[in-house]
């Protein structure tokens, strides 16, 4: 069991004070799908943004499972999920893969920039024929020269259409098998990158996607992150982080939610009663905080396994899949506590129940965790 100390816990409890600022109009903002920019300057201010990048980059330095509670705490404090969702794949689309495997010169030229939230990075992997079958990707990446020509299209690029910088995934060598992708930084002003309109979602709404497309995009050599044919190896180390960064504010939304139905079920009365001392709705409380433990104990352990350099292949896709479902269930649950207030857009529920399904699908659908657990154990022939 993690002990955190005075340092973290205030760390975490320092964002319960911004939490109403970030929470302002969220239902309204999530109607009209609208990014919040005054809210990201808020956020910027918090430095949450920093946690887990190096100091003399403008970071905060804070270890994996600081940066994790702290947002946790962010999930719990703030209403505007979308919102957290942007700063979750900022970090690490961009941040995460830069200071692990950039250059001197991408680190001082970025690093601070994503740190401070200046900047919003986005990454741009999925195609919409290959889905999260990587292995299917279609973007080229041409040598030529000192320089490489990106030509293809991506598809539900979160952050794409506020995006600063946007990590793209292309193939420079077709036959490369696992060796033939490699991970390029590319400026939003470059020329021949181009946006869609941003894409009209269930839920996650003021976090922007849209459709990315290239037409012989020229960058440097000096643009690749990693090395050449290395993409993948960058794309493992990203997707570990993005799994518990983005999953964990998820658990922080459970709690918030937790707390929430609790104080509802002791001050709501029907035929004379509280309704949580009706079993069928206090069952229902205790299966939320079951599930509520159960995604953190995983998302927590993985952490620790992943910092002290295990393998975490099935322990990611299980904390994946027992945080998503539980989010799911409790957001489910939580509307038939609170009937049909619940049912209401006013209070809030019906929009977690949206932004809960959106879990199941992003980082790996769940069927293709499903895949990856049951390959580890020696079932079917996937890869």
């Amino acid at each position: 069991m993690i002990r955190w100390n005075t340092d973290q816990t205030d760390l975490r409890e320092g964002l319960e004070r911004w939490g109403e600022a970030l929470s302002a109009d969220h239902i309204e903002l999530e109607e009209q799908g609208r990014f919040p920019e005054d809210k990201w300057k808020l956020l910027r201010e918090t430095g949450i943004l920093s946690l887990p990048f190096e100091e003399e980059y403008g970071g905060l330095g804070q270890s994996l499972l600081t940066t994790m509670y702290a947002l946790e705490g962010l999930g719990e404090y703030n209403r505007d999920s979308g919102l957290s969702f942007s700063a979750t794949t900022s970090i690490c689309s961009t941040g995460i893969p830069v200071q692990h495997f950039g250059t001197e010169e991408q680190k001082q030229r970025y690093l601070p920039l994503i740190a401070s939230g200046e900047a919003i990075g986005a990454h741009a992997i999925t195609e919409a024929e290959g889905g999260s079958d990587a292995m299917a990707m279609t973007t080229r990446a041409t040598r030529d020269g000192e320089t490489f020509v990106l030509s293809g299209s991506k598809a539900f690029v979160s952050n794409g259409p506020i995006a600063d910088v946007i990590v793209v995934y292309a193939r420079t060598h077709p036959r490369g098998g696992p060796l033939g992708t490699t991970a390029f930084l590319v400026d939003r002003d470059t020329p021949g990158l181009t946006t869609g309109s941003p894409g009209k979602k269930m839920g996650l709404r003021t976090s922007p996607l849209c459709e990315l497309y290239l037409d012989d995009v020229r960058v440097p050599r000096s643009a690749v992150l990693g090395r050449v044919g290395g993409g993948l190896i960058v794309l493992d180390h990203v997707m570990k982080r993005e799994v518990l960064f983005s999953f964990v504010v998820n658990a922080g939304e459970m709690c918030h939610r937790l707390d929430r139905c609790v104080a509802y079920a002791k001050s709501r009365h029907s035929f004379g009663r509280p309704i949580g001392s009706y079993q069928s709705v206090a069952n229902k409380i205790v299966d939320m905080k079951i599930q509520l433990e159960s995604a953190r104990k995983w998302l927590y352990d993985t952490g620790e396994k992943l910092e002290a350099g295990q393998d975490v292949t099935v322990d990611l896709a299980i904390a994946k899949l027992v945080t998503s479902q539980s989010n799911l269930a409790t957001s489910l649950a939580a509307v038939q506590i609170f009937g049909g207030h619940g049912y209401m857009s006013e209070y809030g529920l019906e929009q977690d129940v949206r932004n809960a399904v959106g879990g199941t699908v992003y980082s790996g659908t769940n069927e293709i965790q499903y895949n990856r657990i049951a390959s580890m154990l020696g079932l079917g022939s996937g890869r």
